[in-house]
């Protein structure tokens, strides 16, 4: 099952993930573009499908290929103190934001969390919350970045991952998201796409992908940092659902909850 209900149970599959090497290959071009947004903003954004199991561990792949010691991610912030806790090695504290369901907390970024903290200096910067009565999808997005650009300035730089709606760095159908509201206060700021080669995620329900990438990066299993066309896209052949926490509840009023209204 890819849904846990219990706290037992989440830390459980954190415990059994394996945290390792997905032998991420860099192009050199690409290498060269992110070392440049990071040199010049602090800062890349990278765009994710939420309740994708490789997910946490394409986060960690990246951190350590560009040297970084800073994440912030689109979770709650009211979690930061019950994941400081769990980063402490305290046991994780039950809070309503956990169970949303849509993929963006799953085990695996738990155990993913834990290590890198474990490692040495570790960053961590929860930028997701409620933005008030003027609420609208640009106006989250702005709170978001308000909300990066005033916690995170670590020396080597931040990876701050979202939904991959909201990683653009130009104006999209849906509004201003969170890289173009970054973009205009950073002038140089560069983002990854993740493009998932096929397989399934977790977000709310089971869910498929239909096949995107290129061929040849399928056939050799490659996930591979390459630019296209000006832009950074990472191939990830293959995914699969994430464990991710779920609990059946009304809507929350918060702004990242994604169940209807």
């Amino acid at each position: 099952m890819p849904t846990v209900t219990s706290l037992e149970a989440l830390e459980r599959a954190a415990a059994e993930f394996e945290v390792g090497d997905i032998r991420l290959v860099v192009e050199p071009s690409a290498l060269a573009t992110a070392r440049r947004s990071l040199d010049s903003t602090g800062l890349l954004l990278l765009g994710e499908v939420h309740g994708v199991r490789e997910n946490p561990l394409v986060i960690r792949a990246l951190m350590l290929a560009l040297g970084l010691t800073g994440l912030a991610l689109e979770w709650p912030d009211e979690l930061t103190p019950v994941i400081a806790g769990y980063l402490a090695g305290r046991p994780l504290a039950d809070h309503l934001t956990l169970w949303l369901g849509d993929g963006r907390i799953t085990a695996g970024h738990l155990a993913v969390l834990r290590e890198r903290a474990a490692a040495g200096p570790f960053d961590l910067t929860l930028f997701d919350g409620p933005v008030g009565a003027d609420w609208s999808w640009s106006r989250r997005d702005e709170a978001m970045a308000e909300r990066i650009l005033a916690r995170t300035a670590t020396a080597s730089g931040t990876l701050a991952v979202a939904g991959n709606a909201h990683t653009p760095t130009g104006p999209t159908s849906l509004g201003l998201p969170l890289g173009a509201q970054l973009a205009r206060q950073r002038p140089g700021l560069r983002g990854i796409r993740i493009t998932y080669g096929g397989g399934w995620f977790y977000n709310l329900e089971p869910r498929r992908f239909r096949p995107r990438i290129p061929r040849v990066s399928v056939r050799r299993g490659q996930i591979r940092l390459r630019q296209q066309r000006g832009h950074l896209v990472l191939d990830l052949p293959s995914a699969s659902e994430a464990t991710v926490p779920q609990r059946p509840m009304p809507r929350l009023g918060f702004p990242g909850d994604p169940r209807p209204r």
